[in-house]
């Protein structure tokens, strides 16, 4: 669907309080806050150039995954996750002071005398001892004729945020029917039998009709 630069402008303008809070479900992960606003306003531009309206959806749910799409591919197309210009400059300073300590303790220093001496909290000392260590691959290979593949499941709070805002796009698009019987089939647990007393149809239309809005809601996910 084409539409005007004056629409364009308007979707980008009125929207970037989306790729805020995008950009900071990604603060801590080594990526500079910039770098990950400058790509979520990509994705907010192309998100307004291919949105269309005539589907139904509010342009929000369209936009956050493309927003998350472009901030992930800082991390995914810089193969090891970047770490900031100002992070890795306190990362030096610390281990600086850390050989200091070592050689006046004689023995490689706590994180907890590592802190103190810093002055600043464990947590944030061993981050920035953490910063220095080279980056692991989580393909971990005791010899070379010998490699395992470290599957480690982490769930995205970016993917549910997505998939949660792309879903309750669907559902205000559905007619107020078909939206009142999915809140009550989906968010009140009700019945079949006793969703469709409160519809006023039958069981069997309850259940052909939830097929049918089911089906539909899958495609356009």
């Amino acid at each position: 669907m084409s539409k005007s630069a004056e629409q364009r402008e308007k979707l980008i303008g009125e929207n970037y309080g989306l790729v805020h809070a995008c950009a900071n479900k990604f603060r801590g992960r080594g990526a500079e806050y910039d770098d990950l606003f400058q790509a979520g306003c990509i994705g907010l531009i192309k998100a307004a150039e291919n949105f269309d309206e005539s589907r139904g959806f509010a342009f929000s749910t369209y936009a956050v995954p493309v927003i998350l799409g472009e901030i992930r591919r800082i991390f995914r197309d810089g193969g090891p996750v970047k770490i900031g210009r100002t992070l890795k400059e306190k990362a030096r300073a610390a281990m600086k002071v850390k050989e200091e300590l070592a050689n006046e303790l004689d023995r490689e220093p706590t994180i907890s005398e590592l802190a103190e001496k810093l002055g600043i909290d464990v947590s944030q000392a061993a981050e920035l001892v953490t910063v220095s260590m080279p980056t692991i691959s989580l393909t971990a290979s005791d010899d070379e004729s010998d490699a395992h593949q470290l599957d480690i499941p982490v769930s995205s709070p970016e993917e549910k945020l997505s998939d949660r805002l792309a879903l309750y796009g669907l559902i205000e698009a559905l007619d107020e029917n078909d939206r009142k019987l999915i809140e009550l089939r989906y968010f009140k647990g009700m019945t079949q039998a006793k969703t469709a007393s409160e519809l006023n149809m039958s069981q069997v239309q309850v259940s052909r009709r939830e097929k049918v809005i089911l089906l539909r809601m899958r495609e356009n996910l």
